[in-house]
């Protein structure tokens, strides 16, 4: 190669360069408009910045449980992933030994019997059976019903699938249930969906039988879809209920579950959807494009999680029972109103006389204190006078928070 052609070469590769080095303009597509970043997302990235810092922020914010799952559990993920015949593609509807497993369980917990073949479908968590669901079922210019406070990742779902949220709002003078003589008053008639989820979140609102015997009449009184999101049930909750076992619920409902706040399997990413055999039919004809199932020592380790015994839950949550005890003394020195009886991984309080609204109090104590709470505007309006506090951090960083909010606030 001669020095001419080295020469020219060189050119070119400069020339290249210079043209790469621009990120072209491209317009991100319609369905994203008024779709910004997950608030956790956000808000981590600047607790990150803060900690970089050297401000060494408690995080009473997310809802992650910082227990890992039973030691059984992890065993059999490791005993299985050692094994080479593992690691294949999967089926599309999930082992037979989970979906039995999940039917089991059911049967166990809720007295809610499932055909294991054809009414349960895992997921690879249950926010992505959202997803799902809302693409399944939903077209441009459905609305569908969520509630307010709620979960945020109903509407950003639906929105994307193309439909219209219609919020629902939930008080605490009516026990943070719907409304149903104000939903009967609203034009329902593009109505395809209505997201409900108990115990609730943010709240910690328990469901009773009455509760989802209403919901039963009015979802098959205007032909509506109900998707209810159950992953609470085992958390702080003597008596875990699914809709599912409701009269008639099999006609006009789906529900979604998940390991991941029960036994401590967050970041497993491992959930189910159960139902009537059309609808996981039609839910299956959507996610079987979107993934090719889940690595099978996961599902084999599910199914282990799923046949622990009561004590497994007993001492989960005896531990949670301790720190909210730490954390209703926080919420006192905050001055906030609660319930001491909530489920969940949280507790939901309201804000005292003095501040704007959650996020003012949440920046407050952020910034002054080092300690990060959750506004509770971001489950919707409703939430607007509230504030919530993670029970994920053991007890010694709860009364850490507690002495700081005092030396500083």
């Amino acid at each position: 190669m001669n020095n001419e052609t080295i020469l020219n070469q060189t050119a070119i590769l400069k020339t290249t360069a210079s043209f790469t080095s621009e990120v072209i303009d491209m317009p991100v597509a319609n369905r994203l408009e008024g779709i910004g970043e997950y608030y956790f997302s956000q808000k981590l990235r600047e607790i990150d910045e803060l900690n970089r810092a050297g401000k060494q922020i408690i995080n009473l914010g997310i809802g992650s449980p910082d227990l890992p799952p039973h030691p059984d559990v992890i065993q059999t993920l490791h005993e299985e992933a050692m094994k080479p015949n593992q690691h294949g593609y999967q089926n599309y509807k999930g082992s037979p030994v989970l979906r039995n497993a999940v039917a089991v369980w059911y049967k166990n917990w809720y007295n809610v019997t499932l055909n294991a073949e054809t009414e349960i479908l895992p997921l690879i968590g249950s926010k992505e059976g959202i997803m799902h669901i809302c693409m399944t079922y939903l077209n441009p210019g459905d609305l569908v019903l969520i509630p307010n406070p709620g979960y945020p990742t109903y509407k950003s779902a639906l929105k994307i699938a193309g439909a219209t949220a219609v919020e629902y709002t939930l008080t605490k003078e009516n026990n943070w249930y719907p409304d149903f003589a104000t939903l009967e008053t609203t034009d329902l008639q593009n109505v395809k969906l209505m997201f409900v989820n108990y115990p609730q979140m943010p709240t910690g609102q328990l469901p009773t039988k009455e509760l989802f015997i209403q919901l039963v009449a009015f979802a098959k009184k205007h032909h509506i879809l109900l998707v209810h999101d159950n992953p609470y049930s085992f958390i702080l909750n003597d008596a875990p209920m699914s809709l599912l076992s409701t009269d008639g619920a099999m006609d006009v409902a789906i529900e979604l579950n998940s390991l991941s706040k029960s036994h401590n399997m967050a970041g497993w990413r491992i959930g189910v959807l159960a139902g009537a055999k059309q609808r996981i039919d039609e839910v299956l004809r959507f996610k079987s494009n979107m993934d090719s199932g889940m690595f099978l020592p996961l599902q084999l380790a599910a199914a282990k999680a799923l046949q622990l015994p009561v004590s497994f839950h007993d001492e989960v949550n005896n531990l949670y029972r301790t720190r909210r005890k730490k954390v209703v003394e926080l919420l006192q020195l905050l001055h906030c109103n609660f319930d001491e009886n909530q489920a969940g991984l949280f507790m939901w309080a309201a804000i005292p006389q003095g501040y704007k609204d959650g996020y003012a109090l949440s920046d407050k104590v952020l910034y002054e204190s080092g300690v990060f709470i959750t506004p509770g505007g971001i489950f919707g309006s409703a939430g607007d006078a509230y504030v919530r506090v993670s029970l994920c951090s053991n007890e010694e960083k709860i009364a850490e928070a507690i002495e700081r909010i005092k030396k500083t606030l």
